[in-house]
């Protein structure tokens, strides 16, 4: 490996981390750097001043170009679209709590409101504590407008972040709680776990069976989920560090699928259940 390329390889977990925020697929977000390291193999490098804030750049523009797109194909997706849920320990640095909070599941979910160019501000301010400056050049907007759209994008996710969201610890045994009470039909249990206005989200893709639209509210949320474990038995289950918290990978009736919940003021507030085969790879291999 030249020492262009080894140069590279130390920015890449960063790289990839910044590219799935902004496309929530991990694929994608693959392309997109491979994409990158392209173009940085082709510079001269004694022209670079700052190698970390051009691949930044070139990343952060190569992703935006890729949701434009993504957006088209998705709006045409089966069904609701989910983010693909990602093990942590594929995201790249998350050692502040602006980077792990903004990889986290529920967050990745309601960045699909934004625009590309909102979405691209925010993860760059939020995450990566860039300059307005700088963002303004990658984004191509002037520096007051790209202070609205952060401003705007905060106003957009307020609703779905949880300020004060529970330790790993705590939020393991939350998710274990729901699951036990669900599989025991004790729905007095569920009623206590699930906020009033839960919403369950579920993503087939058009390859598994998923609601094709999300439930909305503790009493219909809970009758689905009841309905699902009557109909589907339960044959295995583990719980997983995905997207910076843990989530359950479940095996029910042969089908494989992850779970993620999000927690506000001690309650959930949305499910999360991956059942799209494509993104599950990862996690899951063969039958």
């Amino acid at each position: 490996m030249t020492e262009h390329a080894e140069e590279f390889e130390t920015h890449r977990p960063v790289l990839t981390g910044l590219a799935y925020r902004l496309l929530g697929s991990l694929w994608d977000a693959e392309d997109v750097v491979q994409d990158a390291y392209l173009r940085w193999s082709r510079v001269d490098r004694d022209e670079i001043r700052d190698a970390r804030g051009f691949l930044i750049t070139v990343t952060s523009r190569l992703a935006i170009d890729q949701l434009r797109s993504a957006r088209v194909v998705r709006e045409a997706y089966v069904g609701p679209w989910l983010p693909e849920p990602v093990a942590t320990d594929a995201l790249g640095p998350l050692d502040t709590a602006e980077l792990r909070d903004t990889v986290s599941y529920a967050t990745v979910h309601l960045m699909e409101r934004l625009t590309p160019p909102e979405r691209a501000v925010f993860v760059l301010r939020e995450a990566f504590q860039l300059p307005y400056e700088e963002i303004a050049s990658i984004v191509g907007a002037g520096v007051a407008n790209c202070r609205q759209m952060y401003s705007r994008a905060g106003r957009h996710l307020a609703a779905g972040r949880d300020r004060f969201p529970l330790s790993g610890d705590d939020h393991t045994k939350l998710l274990t709680r729901f699951l036990e009470a669900a599989r025991g039909g004790d729905l007095g249990a569920l009623t206590g776990l699930l906020a009033e206005d839960v919403v369950a989200w579920s993503d087939g893709g058009g390859k598994a069976s998923a609601a094709r639209r999300p439930v909305v509210g503790r009493t219909k949320v809970l009758a689905f989920l009841t309905g699902l474990l009557n109909r589907y038995e339960l044959q295995a289950f583990d719980v997983v560090d995905v997207n910076g918290g843990p989530a359950l990978a479940i095996t029910a009736a042969g089908q494989h699928q992850i779970a993620l919940a999000a927690v506000r003021d001690g309650r959930i507030e949305a499910v999360y259940t991956m059942r799209n085969p494509d993104k599950l790879t990862r996690f899951f291999t063969g039958p």
